[in-house]
């Protein structure tokens, strides 16, 4: 098998590390390497953030928003040609289903077309001042240059969630995909270039965190970082961001709870919890990892939930027919099995799966069974603690006050899951859960026009909708004095 070798991009150019150093990428289907990413460092990303100042100060600051907008509709129609393309790519990087993939590289040509068509309708306001003689408004103006730090799951969608809200605002971007799943992000670097973006607007700098993603977040020259990780690694960016009083957006991690009551449709319900951990291999920071099961319909609840999950088929993700696919790094595969063993210590009982899966689909060395968990407590570090994994911790409940309560009671505040036919409990409990996204008899559901972001360790501001394009700029209020006069210069006007 022929390995494609990928090179930074940076001022609209292909460029060689500094290093000269490169690394493999591994398709964790196979365990095979499938390509060579450029090992980057400080020098690499000095070279990228200067290039990403020039093209702003010179070029992208400057551009009307409509051409700005333009170009972004155009990148869309781009995407949308090449997304099957695109979500080949990113199955061989990460392992994920083909069928998630390819929708998922397909869908998220409409961030591109929505931020396309809000770029020029970003409008400050006139200010009725009490101040007699005064003209007061506010302008939005862009940050400069942005870094961009995104993770392994969902490379390009979440990337989307970020990158056309602030190129649309005037922003220029730095971008430094993860170590795991370099090459879609290259590969989408490809439509920049045809779609005629000037020089320097978008860069991609790749390599290790240490090497590249903290000289990204330190650098002087970069106003704010959009990043999308685990909470501990998004609370270092803070902390370094917070040294230069630099803004951040922080999309973490999460302990979602899909909250069952009796009155719901079962079957719904069933297959929302399977929607909620086992899709993308319950690698997703929308997990709904904890399923709180009102007492009554416990046990039936759950005899029906194994019957679903032992259907899942495991195996080849390029395959449309499978269900299940292989975790994506092999530290994660490791995470995995070490949380099963933790659960299983602190007194929860397995009853599905808790083991590697070594059947004849599993050509490579990183599947994990469907596991399902009972008798779990919300105390227990299976409840408390992200896996990122197949995973499900099935904990019972009994009114809506208990409910209520278990899924409030973590640090994170992602998501939740509501499933119900009672309008008002579902309006109660989308007003008490503390999170960022409520659903109510549904799963999973995300879109452009809708905000998303987290409470708690679970992130800081929101992407997606109309709100996002704001988090990419800063207001300024500008006062015009009619007048000019002046009664008394020693006190405040």
């Amino acid at each position: 098998m022929s390995v494609e070798t990928y090179r930074h991009y940076i001022d609209g150019a292909w460029t060689d590390p500094a290093s000269g150093q490169w690394f493999d990428t591994i398709n964790p289907y196979t365990d095979e390497p499938w390509a060579k990413i450029a090992q980057g460092n400080n020098q690499d990303v000095d070279k990228a953030v200067a290039a990403a100042k020039s093209a702003y100060d010179t070029v992208w600051s400057v551009m009307h928003p409509t051409q700005r907008g333009k170009l972004l509709v155009k990148l869309a129609e781009l995407i949308e040609r090449d997304a099957a393309h695109l979500g080949e790519v990113e199955v061989r990087d990460n392992g994920k289903l083909i069928a998630e993939m390819g929708a998922q590289t397909k869908y998220m040509a409409e961030w591109y077309r929505y931020y396309g068509g809000l770029a020029d309708k970003i409008e400050g306001s006139v200010i009725p001042s009490d101040k007699p003689g005064v003209f007061n408004f506010t302008r939005y103006e862009p940050l400069g240059v942005v870094g961009m730090i995104t993770p392994w799951n969902s490379p390009l969608l979440l990337l989307a969630w970020k990158l056309p809200a602030a190129l649309a605002a005037g922003n220029t971007v730095v971008v430094k995909p993860s170590e795991f799943t370099s090459a879609s992000t290259l590969e989408f670097m490809k439509l920049i270039e045809e779609a005629g973006f000037p020089n320097g607007v978008v860069n991609v700098v790749t390599g290790y965190g240490l090497d590249t993603g903290a000289p990204l977040v330190e650098h002087v020259d970069v106003a704010k970082i959009a990043f999308t990780g685990s909470d501990m690694s998004g609370q270092k960016i803070y902390e370094a961001a917070a040294r230069q009083i630099k803004p951040v957006s922080l999309e973490l991690g999460g302990k979602s709870p899909n909250i069952v009551f009796e009155d719901a449709d079962i079957d719904a319900a069933v297959m929302g919890a399977i929607s909620g951990i086992f899709a993308a291999t319950g690698q997703t920071c929308i997990a709904g990892s904890r399923l709180l099961l009102q007492r009554s319909i416990h046990d039936a609840f759950v005899a029906k939930l194994i019957e679903v999950a032992k259907a899942a088929k495991i195996g080849d993700p390029m395959s449309t027919e499978t269900h299940v696919g292989p975790v994506t790094t092999p530290p994660q595969y490791q995470k995995i099995l070490d949380y099963i063993d933790i659960a299983k210590q602190d007194g929860a009982t397995c009853i599905l799966g808790g083991k590697p899966y070594t059947g004849p689909e599993a050509k490579g060395s990183q599947f994990v069974e469907p596991t399902i968990f009972v008798d779990v407590n919300n105390k227990m570090r299976i409840a408390q603690e992200e896996v990122f994994g197949p995973i499900l911790a099935v904990i019972p409940f009994d009114t809506e006050e208990d409910a209520i309560a278990i899924g409030n009671d973590v640090d994170f505040g992602l998501a939740a899951g509501v499933w119900t036919s009672d309008i008002g409990r579902a309006l109660r409990m989308s007003e008490k859960l503390k999170v960022g996204t409520v659903w109510v008899n549904t799963y999973r559901a995300v879109s452009y026009t809708s905000p998303f972001g987290g409470y708690k360790r679970s992130g800081i501001g929101r992407e997606s909708g109309a709100e996002a394009i704001k988090q990419f700029m800063q207001v300024k209020s500008v006062w015009i004095a009619q007048e000019t006069s002046v009664t008394n210069p020693f006190i405040l006007r």
